[in-house]
């Protein structure tokens, strides 16, 4: 009997990206995210608010179930029935569906200051979608549990994966990436971000807020005592964290309007105690020649360069943090090395014992680019320190004018079949391996593809490169091999296989001989 094929079990991204590709005809393709989005906003907010619903039941508080205060106090926004997903579900196959989702969208934005401005406005009825096909994503969306893993950015998730798919120039130039949960995580871990400020200058949909958020809740602490600041410059993805954020109760000033952090800063006096950021990568003509050559965020330093927006980031980033501020943010490798106003903003960076860490990652760990990316960590106070982060108390050596190279290009595990991210176990072992560098009765040690402490002469002695290669060291495994004994063991085996085939011959002759048959081989 033949063996039934394995059926490959579709992700979650595939599966909505199937069904909203069903839209085609009626609907652009470069719509495809937002009317996702805009569905699975509603059910994200329905399943939370039924969630608390059943709460208020278990405890007895029946009579205080249609109470707007009773869901506002546990941060989960009261629908009214007309904005409740079973509500949409039951009226799916209607002609008018999609005024219908409009109302939704519209009341819940109404009765939530939060969500000023962040949602779709009329938005369904004037794509005039043929209603079988926006029903058959609804029952998509419907088999959704939004529940499951609530530190889960499914949002940005799907916003990064349909942006893959059809738009990756869009993406591309406007800082549209979601980062993947496995690299927030692991700068997460890195830096701390437990009690402060904590701010993104490029923050896309949101997704570095909601996973510093999980962050502090697994170590115990408060999000009250965590201040969250952002910036976006693309008005449909400003929209898009304004949801994404307060979807999740989480209270976030991202500025008053969608803008250039560059050219239109909305937190120009901000010290934060914490960035996390993934820019948009190698950004061109991200200013014009005239334009900001006398800019606050660059005092100290030379201009940096009209050609590539790098180190702008990094220096908008310098200027924002606190006198105990650590960032930690990706850039492309390219920002490792390069002369011009680059080399001699990085030696001024290194000169004043700005960086701690450059930390080299896998390749195919993002939806948008294959590439092998940098994650740099900046520290303003690399100085001998004691400080508490919930129960751990660390006490950290003086580490000025050194930095911690690693390279992780070697490790990750599989995802979602074509994908890198890092395993729970590699990530402990990389957080240790940083931790013990850094503090005071640490066991660091150097080891040989995979990290090395560098002192800020060994970088100078490389012309101020901070590309890792060029300190970890590298074994040569093909210069520790004896050749003349791996050739004498190669002739010997090659040798014990030709007696082998030869005996086969024999052998097989033999066989035929006593069949009768004279068989010549």
């Amino acid at each position: 009997m033949a063996k039934a094929k394995k059926k490959t079990e579709k992700s979650m991204e595939e599966t909505l990206w199937d069904s909203a590709n069903k839209l085609r005809g009626t609907v652009e393709s470069s719509e495809y995210k937002h009317v996702v989005l805009a569905l699975i906003f509603l059910k994200f907010a329905s399943d939370k608010f039924e969630a608390r619903r059943e709460e208020l039941r278990l405890e007895g508080k029946e009579k205080f179930l249609e109470q707007v205060a009773f869901y506002t106090m546990k941060n989960v926004f009261y629908l009214p029935e007309e904005s409740r997903w079973s509500y949409i579900m039951e009226q799916a196959k209607q002609d008018d569906i999609s005024i219908k989702i409009d109302t939704a969208l519209y009341t819940i934005e109404k009765n939530n200051k939060a969500l000023a401005g962040a949602l779709p406005n009329n938005y369904f009825s004037r794509l005039n979608m043929d209603v079988s096909k926006l029903s058959a994503l609804l029952d998509t969306i419907n088999n959704i549990d939004t529940q499951k893993d609530v530190s889960e950015d499914i949002v940005g998730r799907i916003y990064e994966y349909f942006l893959a798919k059809f738009a990756l120039k869009e993406g591309k130039g406007k800082g549209e990436f979601y980062t993947p949960k496995s690299i927030v995580n692991l700068i997460a871990a890195l830096i701390e971000p437990y009690k402060g400020k904590i701010y993104d200058p490029c923050c896309g949909s949101g997704g570095m807020f909601v996973q510093s958020l999980k962050f502090i809740e697994s170590h115990q602490g408060d999000k009250k005592d965590v201040s969250i600041y952002g910036q976006e410059y693309t008005s449909t993805t400003y929209k898009l964290a304004k949801m994404n954020l307060a979807i999740r109760g989480i209270s976030a000033n991202l500025g008053a309007v969608a803008a250039d952090t560059f050219g239109r800063d909305q937190h120009p006096d901000l010290k934060a105690d914490y960035i996390m950021a993934n820019p948009p990568f190698n950004q061109k003509d991200w200013r014009a020649a005239n334009e900001l050559t006398d800019d606050a965020r660059w005092k100290g330093y030379d201009v940096p360069s009209t050609s590539n927006a790098n180190y702008g980031w990094i220096l908008n980033m310098v200027s924002k943090l606190s006198d105990q501020g650590v960032a930690g943010f990706i850039l492309a490798n390219g920002a490792l090395s390069g002369g011009g106003e680059e080399y001699k903003i990085r030696k001024k960076l290194i000169e004043n014992n700005l960086v701690e860490a450059i930390i080299i990652l896998p390749r195919n760990m993002f939806y948008t680019t294959d590439i092998s990316v940098t994650l740099w960590i900046i520290n303003k106070n690399k100085g001998k320190q004691t400080r508490k982060i919930g129960n751990v108390s660390r006490k950290y050596r003086d580490r000025k004018d050194e930095v911690l190279f690693m390279d992780l290009r070697q490790i990750g595990v599989p995802f979602e079949k074509k994908y890198i991210q890092f395993s729970d176990d590699q990530v402990e072992e990389i957080i240790s391996t940083y931790h013990q560098w850094q503090e005071m009765n640490g066991v660091y040690a150097d080891k040989p593809e995979y990290s090395y402490s560098a002192t800020t002469e060994d970088i100078a002695s490389k012309d101020y490169s901070l590309v890792p290669s060029k300190y970890i060291e590298f074994i040569n495994r093909d210069e520790q091999i004896d050749f003349g004994t791996k050739m004498a063991s190669l002739q010997s085996e090659i040798s014990d296989l030709l007696k082998e085939e030869k005996k086969s011959k024999k052998d097989l002759l033999k066989v035929f001989k006593e069949l009768g048959y004279e068989i010549k081989l």
